[in-house]
């Protein structure tokens, strides 16, 4: 069941209705949240809309807050404060209910985080198995398609030792996608990579984003948020200080700090 089909079984009480999102309902909202480590305060008072099909490049300075952003809508993170809606659906802080919506957010991290004593197949089929219910052989099947499309069939009985950095971060999006989420969370997914390897995991990603899949891509690329991203979303101590179509962020970014930023990134 998607966190849709759930929201559609509950009923309104006062006329008998289920209730639904509208058609334009965010998939996901992020509504005045804040999030605290100690007493260093991380995020402040974050609004965010990615609707379905949208790819959102987050952007900004090392420990401006994006990666803890991005772990917040996947709940890795709790927050302080505020919601965090997932098509429609506010996510839970805990319970079997909040294992099934993270289940609607794939996640995909700088450090793969691949298990070693498993192949790049056992590795994308474990999930379906253990948190959709499919049969082994349905996650196998489903597995081997996908590592397909990542361009890894040839992969499927190779441990990740025996892979590249490019080809287990493939295999970590293949192990995203076998969860058929609504919306997939890349954590900084170059950030690990040789300069010759990422080009390769982009290349996925743009894919993706063609097929109409939503994102939320925490990146250092430039060049992948100007040429991919339906929108960049700048980020400076915990804050969203702007948030503009590439063209438009890229000629003009709307706020003294990102100007800033990227008069240094863009010069390298």
């Amino acid at each position: 069941m998607t966190a849709s089909d759930a929201l559609a079984d509950s009923a309104d009480a006062a006329d008998g209705v289920p209730a639904g999102p509208g058609p334009g309902t965010p998939l996901v909202r992020l509504r005045g949240v804040n999030k605290h480590f100690g007493a260093v305060q991380v995020l402040h008072d974050i609004d965010l809309d990615v609707h379905r099909g949208e790819v959102v490049a987050v952007i900004g300075p090392s420990g401006s807050g994006k990666s803890t952003l991005c772990r917040c809508v996947n709940r890795l993170e709790t927050v302080t404060s505020g919601t965090i809606e997932i098509d429609g659906v506010p996510l839970p802080a805990e319970g079997r209910e909040l294992s099934r919506l993270r289940a609607e957010a794939g996640m995909v991290f700088q450090s793969f985080n691949l298990f070693s004593h498993m192949t790049a197949l056992q590795n994308v089929a474990l999930a379906p198995v253990r948190v959709r219910g499919l049969s082994k052989a349905e996650a196998r099947e489903r597995a081997l398609r996908l590592l397909e499309r990542v361009g890894l069939a040839d992969k499927a009985d190779a441990h990740p030792a025996r892979l590249s950095g490019g080809q287990q971060q493939r295999v970590a999006i293949a192990r995203a996608l076998a969860m058929e989420p609504s919306v997939l969370l890349c954590d900084e997914p170059t950030s690990a990579l040789d300069p010759e390897m990422i080009q390769e995991v982009l290349d996925v990603l743009a894919e993706l984003a063609a097929e109409g899949m939503t994102m939320i891509v925490v990146t250092h690329e430039m060049g992948f948020a100007r040429r991919v991203a339906d929108r960049v979303v700048f980020m400076d101590g915990g804050r969203i200080l702007t948030s503009a179509p590439p063209a438009e962020f890229f000629d003009d970014p709307g706020h003294e700090r990102a100007a800033d930023f990227l008069s240094k990134v863009l010069q390298h």
